[in-house]
């Protein structure tokens, strides 16, 4: 089935919601014969759509909340530009690397990447990241705003306010931000950000946002089985991938629609209120050393404010926080 037709025949799917629809409305729609639309009904079922065929009513899309692939993200997507483009690969090296790939593509802005597999995902100061196949959402995010270099990090506070929402929109659990780019749920992290730029000339030319989530997986590597979770095992059940990044898709474009209208400062408060609770007493580990101290917050460019024992306040750009409460 040619991709135009595919694209024409779920949307109409889409559009109806559950409704049958006659074999002569799709032949029309598509300019096809009914023996080519039944070939295309076929075709979906082999990708794992469920297809009912009813006498004299026609076809019906049954939602298989347990497909993940293109089409079953794009079918209900209803965003206006973020994800409409949509790259979907069984395996890649990075998603990230792949986002890049497409920049210099031309890639539009709100374009998507999405895999199955990541053979070389990476986390914040070139860490690793497990990628377990089918288990989790490994995706990258191409953004184009026309904004100052000096306002990019604010997107991995939009970016982590968008998956919370999301998670606990699907899931009902109680996820939280740890700054600066971490979800975690209770004291394990279910998901990571990554915020990179590329920029011309002292002009931001994109951002691109990774986001990693452990959605199914039900074990870990033994070097981080302690830290990390996933929200199957927090839940006790599997979730729908391609429900849960519709859903992170939608909140993405909502943040960044308030994040151009209206600036940092909504954001800012909205974040504070999903983060760890700040007053706590952490240690913050820089490359200059480590500080004791209490988190007072984030500054109005998503600075970490950290005040020390002995009183003196720290603006903290880059580097890794631990709880006392997690020792």
């Amino acid at each position: 089935m040619g991709n135009r037709n595919r694209e024409k025949l779920l949307a109409l799917f889409s559009k109806k919601q559950g409704e049958f629809l006659s074999g002569q409305q799709i032949a029309d729609l598509l300019g096809l014969s009914r023996t080519a639309v039944w070939k295309h009904m076929e075709n979906l079922r082999q990708e794992g759509f469920e297809i009912e065929a009813v006498r004299n009513k026609g076809y019906r899309l049954i939602k298989n909340s347990e497909t993940f692939s293109k089409d079953s993200i794009l079918i209900d997507l209803h965003t206006k530009f973020i994800g409409q483009k949509l790259y979907f690969y069984d395996e890649v090296d990075s998603t990230q690397f792949v986002a890049h790939q497409k920049i210099s593509e031309g890639a539009k802005s709100g374009t998507v990447i999405v895999s199955e597999l990541q053979t070389g995902g990476k986390g914040r100061l070139a860490r690793v990241w497990d990628s377990q196949s089918g288990k989790g959402i490994w995706m990258s995010l191409i953004l184009k705003p026309q904004i100052e270099i000096a306002k990019v990090p604010q997107f991995t506070f939009i970016a982590s306010l968008a998956v919370v929402s999301a998670i606990e929109e699907v899931t009902n659990l109680e996820p939280q931000i740890k700054w600066p780019n971490d979800i975690y749920i209770g004291k394990q992290k279910v998901c990571g950000v990554l915020t990179e730029m590329r920029s011309e000339a002292g002009l931001v030319e994109a951002i691109i946002i990774g986001i990693g989530i452990n959605v199914n997986q039900t074990e870990f590597p033994e070097e981080i089985k302690e830290k990390a979770t996933s929200l199957a095992i927090l839940a006790g059940h599997s979730f729908p991938r391609a429900k849960l990044l519709q859903e992170i898709l939608r909140q993405l474009e909502k943040y960044y629609q308030v994040f151009m209208d209206d600036g940092f400062s909504p954001i800012k408060l909205l974040w504070e209120a999903k983060a760890i609770p700040f007053r706590e007493k952490i240690i913050v580990s820089t490359m200059q050393g480590s500080i004791e101290g209490t988190a007072e917050g984030i500054s109005d460019e998503g600075v970490l404010l950290v005040r020390d024992d002995s009183g003196v306040r720290h603006q903290i750009y880059s580097a890794d926080i631990d709880f006392f409460s997690e020792n």
